[in-house]
């Protein structure tokens, strides 16, 4: 049984396992509980939303019927697929769960774009003993909005539907029979009994409204099913170039990444979940399951560097076609299809995780202008066009024209800032930072692709305005008594967003004011290891934890000053906060132990995987090791100096 519920009887954020299969996504607890899942799309409606509303959200559970239990879990080796082992004083028996993966015959290594169907499978072992097992079956459609109807099917099926979803449950763990839970719930129920040596498959299939049930596969046919998505799982961690130290923490990192990766489109998602919060019982609750631009380039950066050219192609097609067009059109973040509206609505219904509230759905965040995201985007299609052949098309050059020139044209507004404040506009340095990379970008874009540059002053006038913002930056961003980088102009705020400064190949490697930022950030805004993005206000009440990206920020800015034991110090910091499958929220409070925000956090994992390659390029540059990092990891890695 989890002893370490809280009061409200929620288990702690890191409790959970993550698994997908490039389509649909769920998190399951240490008692095999599935918490969280929205089947066919990321972004769909959840049918089980229990990590949201312990009464209403709705949960899938199979657990011995006793409490007197202990559980262990791990992911089995280089895969997605999730066992569990629970232990009783009468026996022992283990509950295997994967989203099946269908691969693409088109794309070897792939998931299909189209698959035949959406499961979850669950395979049930007896190891030693006899277990009695209960499974609890009570799904809670469009984010509990919708109660469930149950159809019984012939053959001891059940369906459920609800709104749009329909699901078919087939189980071998005896009858099901129907229960109510609370005033709001109804579920069916079912009790088996599981001896050594015996097995027992239970499948829960998606279906649409109207589709008819599919018939049922055979306990082999099951068996081949998992199989097959463990092989793939494998043969894809297998490409992983990676030699360094902390491999197996930068697997799993990847892992997780592909996991995140909308097969249909490409699209890498922040996180698979909406409003877990980043401070318990605190408004500071978010749906992150769109794509921010912010985080392409380190996405393409991270794959190409660590031998998956082909997500990072895929991710960059999708880049390409989602944000060609109208450059004054661009936007923060967009859905994995490519919605650029992704309205913000609070599901008030749900009371949240641990009493965090608003639950919200969608983000507002669409709607603010950050003025860093021209240069992220420059910058990403600067790598894009690199991974897709180094040719540029005659609209795309003109977008790329556009979108510097609308950067130009607004460098000097205030903005929301990379953190997305809701406090108000301000001048921010990351902000400004990240004009002069879009300038520069584009300049670089210009030395390579001649047939863009249609104008014979076009060069000169772009680069005299990348001087003037260096100039603007180095005078009002920088705080004169410390002589380090603050978080907005002509403040003495401290932001951890002043490392990508280092980071973004913005000032030579001796600079003195890299080690003024060094030093500050590491006074004022690191506690036990650990980096705060900020203590200035920012619109909200209340407080969060570290955020574990800036952490793995001063890992990889300490590797690139040379500092590489207090870099692998910093690394290491961020892996201990992980939970026992090596997995990262998006924050972490050092006072409790506590992970918090959406789980699993994509960019706190391309930090870990971001922070290994700094240093061991970092140690390649001390020692002369020419095999430890290979040379085109090492060409990437520069082309993307100011992602990673």
């Amino acid at each position: 049984m989890n002893a370490s519920m809280s009061a409200e009887g929620f288990p702690p954020i890191s409790d959970f396992a993550f698994l997908s299969d490039g389509h649909s996504l769920a998190l399951v607890g240490r008692d095999a509980s599935v918490e969280w899942a929205c089947f066919h799309r990321f972004d769909g409606p959840s049918v089980f939303a229990r990590i949201l509303d312990r009464e209403r959200g709705g949960y899938f559970r199979i657990a011995p019927t006793t409490d007197a239990y202990t559980s262990t879990r791990c992911y089995l080796p280089d895969t997605n697929v999730l066992e569990t082992t629970f232990r009783t004083s009468d026996g022992v028996v283990t509950v295997t769960d994967c989203l099946p993966v269908y691969a693409d015959p088109a794309r070897p290594g792939h998931p299909a774009r189209k698959p035949p169907g959406h499961v979850l499978q669950r395979h049930v072992h007896g190891v030693s003993g006899s277990v009695g097992l209960t499974l609890e079956f009570f799904p809670a459609f469009d984010y509990a909005l919708s109660q469930a109807s149950f159809t019984p099917v012939p053959g001891g099926a059940l369906r459920a539907s609800g709104g749009r979803e329909v699901l078919l449950l087939r189980s071998d763990l005896g009858p099901l029979e129907p229960s109510t839970e609370g005033t709001w719930h109804h579920g069916f129920v079912s009790h088996a009994t599981v001896t050594a040596g015996s097995d027992a498959d239970v499948v829960l299939t998606r279906l649409r409204a109207g589709e008819p049930e599919p018939d049922p596969l055979s306990a082999r046919e099951l068996a081949e099913r998992v199989e097959a998505t463990v092989a793939y799982w494998r043969a894809w961690a297998a490409r992983c170039t990676y030699r360094g130290a902390h491999r197996e923490a930068v697997v799993r990192s990847l892992l997780v990444l592909k996991g995140l990766v909308y097969a249909d489109t490409g699209a890498v998602i922040a996180a698979p979940t909406t409003s877990l919060p980043e401070e318990i019982g605190g408004e500071r609750n978010w749906d992150y399951r769109y794509t921010w631009l912010r985080d392409a380039t380190a996405v393409l950066a991270t794959l190409a560097a660590t031998g998956y050219a082909d997500e990072a192609r895929h991710f960059a097609d999708w880049l390409l076609e989602t944000t060609t067009g109208s450059a004054k059109e661009l936007r923060t973040m967009y859905g994995i299809s490519g919605d650029r509206a992704l309205h913000e609505t609070c599901l008030d219904h749900l009371g949240g995780y641990r009493g965090s509230r608003p639950v919200r759905v969608g983000n507002e965040a669409w709607r603010q202008f950050q003025l860093d995201v021209y240069g992220e985007l420059l910058l990403a299609l600067n790598f894009a066009l690199r991974l897709r052949g180094d040719k540029i098309r005659p609209e795309r050059a003109g977008f790329v024209h556009d979108v510097v020139e609308l950067n130009i044209a607004r460098w000097r507004e205030p903005d929301e800032g990379i953190w997305e404040f809701r406090s108000g506009r301000r001048h921010f340095v990351f902000s400004k930072l990240m004009a002069w990379v879009a300038v520069d970008s584009g300049i670089r874009m210009l030395d390579r692709y001649p047939q863009m540059n249609k104008d014979p002053e076009l060069r000169g006038r772009w680069a005299r305005v990348r001087e003037e913002m260096r100039e603007e930056i180095e005078t009002r961003g920088v705080d004169e008594r410390t002589g380090a980088f603050v978080q907005h102009f002509d403040g003495e705020a401290l932001d951890a967003s002043a490392l990508q400064v280092i980071l973004r190949g913005f000032l030579p490697r001796g600079d003195p004011r890299i080690g003024a930022t060094l030093e500050r950030i590491e006074a004022e805004l690191t506690r036990e290891g650990h980096v705060y993005r900020y203590l200035d206000a920012d619109g909200l009440a209340g407080h969060e934890g570290s955020f574990l990206f800036c952490t793995t920020w001063m890992a990889s800015a300490l590797a690139y000053t040379g500092r590489i034991d207090d870099a692998e110090a910093r690394l290491a910091t961020v892996l201990r906060s992980g939970n026992d499958l090596g997995l990262l929220a998006e924050e972490f409070d050092p006072a409790s132990g506590e992970q918090l925000g959406n789980f699993p956090q994509g960019f706190s994992h391309l930090g870990v995987v971001a922070a290994a390659l700094s240093i061991e390029v970092a140690k390649r540059e001390r020692d002369g090791s020419p095999d430890s990092v290979p040379p085109d990891v090492i060409d990437i890695l520069r082309l993307a100096r100011r992602a990673v």
